[in-house]
């Protein structure tokens, strides 16, 4: 009995005095996790797609004796990367556009000639056929999925010096940038990861290894104002490149960026986007201006075409387009209006009636 009495107690003690629980543990990263992880991102990034990227020299016959012998001088450099294993590189049309001759110096040290396959001064991208091989081609991502915040890498040869890595963050998406000689090229990717002079053409990568961009523009002397042409654009000129050797595409004289369309008006217009194009600017004497765009619409389609943005809008302008009598639909504040216009090739005049 006093056994059992004992065995009483002692539970009756264990119910009056419970056991604390242990602590949770504290799985708040500390800051060199994260600065691990960080660091993992960008080597990974560097890893994966800088053996893709090259080195591009210009060079130019000189007019004095030395030409007559065949030499040739440097004319200038920039960067560039491959991005289908047989030999198809992209760059930047300034960094190339008029070259007769064409060098480009890979990371292991090869170096090779190459040919201006085609080149786009509209949006500052160009295309190069490498003569050698094996190749590495980088993988192509998706400029649209881009967030503001979103860790990117740059690599290229700033002064040349050759893979140099810099790492940012996305700035601002759907930017228009003008060019220095005055192009002016829309939906840009603004990134605070570091450019010079030379890392013109070369990739800007996200975290996972995919191209997302190509670098082409710094504003001087400002610092972390960088920008680098989508990876969306770079693909569809990219191939109408390697097609046609140009792109010959439809104008109807806007600059624009990419905005969202209020959910209130999409709904009362029967929309079913949630972004279309701001027009920032009209040229006087344009389709556009001929059609009564303003300043302050968004187009939201053309035909019956829906269009979400930038990318959409250049697509949309295809060659077929020249000439043919179309229409624009536009949000003007609360009303939706529908105008009449023909897209017509750069440069081309025609006399259309308003």
């Amino acid at each position: 009995m006093n056994k059992k009495v004992l065995l009483k107690h002692a539970s009756d003690e264990r119910a009056d005095s419970p056991i604390p629980p242990a602590p949770a543990a504290d799985t708040t990263p500390s800051n060199d996790d994260v600065l691990d992880a960080y660091s993992r991102a960008v080597m990974g990034a560097a890893e994966r797609v800088g053996p893709a990227v090259l080195s591009v020299e210009i060079r130019r016959g000189t007019r004095s004796a030395a030409r007559r012998r065949g030499e040739e001088r440097a004319q200038g450099a920039g960067s560039g990367f491959v991005f289908t294993p047989d030999g198809f590189a992209l760059t930047n049309s300034h960094v190339v556009h008029g070259a007769r001759h064409i060098r480009v110096t890979l990371p292991d040290g090869r170096s090779a000639g190459a040919d201006l396959v085609g080149d786009d001064p509209d949006t500052d991208l160009a295309v190069l056929r490498v003569h050698t091989s094996p190749l590495t081609a980088s993988e192509l991502g998706d400029s649209r999925a881009l967030r503001v915040g979103q860790l990117v890498v740059a690599i290229g040869n700033p002064y040349g010096f050759q893979n140099t890595v810099t790492a940012g963050v996305v700035s601002a998406l759907g930017r228009s940038l003008r060019s220095v000689n005055g192009r002016l090229v829309d939906d840009v990717i603004q990134t605070d990861a570091a450019l010079n002079p030379g890392n013109s053409g070369g990739p800007l990568v996200n975290a996972h290894g995919q191209v997302v961009g190509v670098n082409t523009a710094v504003i001087l002397p400002a610092q972390g104002l960088c920008f680098a042409v989508g990876i969306n654009t770079a693909r569809a000129v990219a191939g109408e490149l390697v097609a046609h050797g140009r792109v010959r595409r439809a104008r109807i004289g806007i600059s624009g960026q990419n905005v969202p369309v209020p959910p209130a008006i999409a709904r009362a217009h029967a929309l079913d986007q949630a972004n279309g194009v701001l027009v920032l600017g009209v040229e006087p004497e344009s389709p556009a201006d001929r059609a009564n765009v303003l300043p302050g619409d968004v187009i939201v389609a053309l035909d019956e075409r829906t269009i979400a943005g930038v990318d959409d809008l250049h697509r949309a302008l295809i060659a077929d387009r020249i000439g043919r009598r179309t229409s624009i639909t536009v949000l003007r504040g609360h009303d939706r209006k529908v105008l009449p216009i023909t897209p017509l090739e750069p440069g081309e005049v025609r006399e259309i009636n308003r």
